[in-house]
């Protein structure tokens, strides 16, 4: 049954935003909660006869059109709020107090409500009021400066630590914990994620391990950055790669045995010094054969190996493809974590335009047709 999981019952207001809030939401709806989005009422499309769109992070909500500008349609989204367990919004510190919508406003209408707030920069300090991205997050906290080539420069990482697993999971995650909560004492709460702070956290570890000097400052020389020939990567007899990371000795034995390099007489594994040079006899074995190659050898040993793959190509993975990883044609991935009893639901419809499901939605949360019918009259939904 669609939205079964273990969220299911729990109505969510989402303030439409950009990637991090609805991919946090995202993994809210996966796990059954029923996600109302507000959108813009500019953002409904004049044409709306043409195809569906779809955007991976739209499954599993609604969507209603608000002029939030508009003081009907500020109390339209109140009038929601009453009837939910949970309020989200991605804007500037201080927007939706402006806009009515802050927290004292929502929850002096709900006071068993969670209000999640994702910034950037979070809801103090210095930054707080700027424009950020991922990349500006993932550079102040250390992140980037840890990963590029060694002698090159910092590598950008595709926004994954700073928006999505710092930001968007780091809300959903606040989330759940207040509503836990919220169970017990009948109270609801502010959840403040902070971009940055995700950021943080997630590399907790290597902050200790530069402390102690265990990682250093210098890129691509270090264990986990690609200075560890048996952490890395390497080029094949064609311009592919795969990836090696036998950190245990009996891995990294069998690993060697599988490479033919057994008998030869190689440095030290854990010998830094000598690293450089073990890290340039292996790039010279692993360009003897095509990755195809490496894979019938390597591929289901315990000498820890993988085929790097491209984006298009992981989704024919076997791997991925027996474990049922993507959803159906679509370039989406599975729910994740699996659960054994309610398991969460990708297969929930996305909203056909923008403001697609406005009447359904307020009507469902007990507006009246007359009711739904003035709104639009004044101009406070599309």
């Amino acid at each position: 049954m669609a939205n079964a999981g273990p969220l299911d019952g729990i109505r969510i207001i989402e303030l439409a935003g950009l990637g991090a809030l609805p991919f946090g939401s995202l993994k809210l709806a996966d796990m059954g909660a029923s996600i109302v989005r507000v959108e813009r009422t500019s953002d409904v499309p004049a044409d709306r006869s043409g195809p569906r769109r779809h955007i991976a992070w739209d499954r599993g909500r609604r969507s209603i059109a608000v002029d939030l500008k508009n003081p009907a349609g500020v109390e339209t989204v109140l009038r929601l709020a009453e009837a939910a367990d949970v309020f989200l919004e991605s804007f500037r510190p201080g927007v939706t107090e402006r806009l009515g919508l802050g927290p004292d406003d929502v929850m002096a209408r709900n006071p068993r409500l969670v209000y999640g707030r994702l910034t950037g920069w979070g809801q103090d300090g210095p930054l707080s009021p700027t424009a950020g991205h991922s990349l500006n997050y993932e550079a102040i906290t250390g992140v980037i400066r840890a990963i590029g080539p060694q002698g090159g420069p910092p590598v950008p990482l595709l926004q994954i630590i700073g928006d999505f697993a710092g930001g968007g999971l780091l809300l959903a995650y606040g989330v759940v914990c207040a509503l836990f909560e919220a169970q017990r004492s009948g109270k609801g709460q502010v959840v403040d994620a902070a971009m940055v702070d995700g950021t943080m956290s997630l590399l907790a570890p290597y902050y200790g391990m530069a402390q102690s000097g265990f990682h250093t400052d210098e890129m691509g020389a270090n264990l986990f950055d690609g200075g560890a020939p048996f952490y890395n990567v390497y080029e094949t007899a064609e311009p592919k790669f795969v990836s090696v990371p036998p950190i245990e000795p009996h891995f990294y034995t069998l690993l060697l045995g599988k490479m033919g390099l057994a008998g030869e007489a190689l440095p030290s594994q854990n010998d830094r010094a000598q690293w450089p040079v073990l890290r340039a006899r292996f790039a010279e074995v692993f360009r003897t054969k095509t990755r195809d190659e490496w894979c019938t050898l390597l591929e289901g040993t315990d000498a820890c190996f993988a085929p790097v793959l491209t984006f298009n190509e992981a989704r024919s993975y076997p791997h991925h493809v027996e474990r049922h990883s993507f959803v159906d044609d679509r370039p989406e991935v599975a729910v994740s974590p699996r659960l054994s009893r309610t398991p969460g639901d990708p297969h929930a419809p996305s909203p056909a335009y923008p403001g697609s499901d406005t009447d359904d939605v307020l009507a469902a949360f007990g507006f009246s047709a007359s009711e739904v019918a003035d709104l639009r009259d004044r101009g406070a939904i599309s």
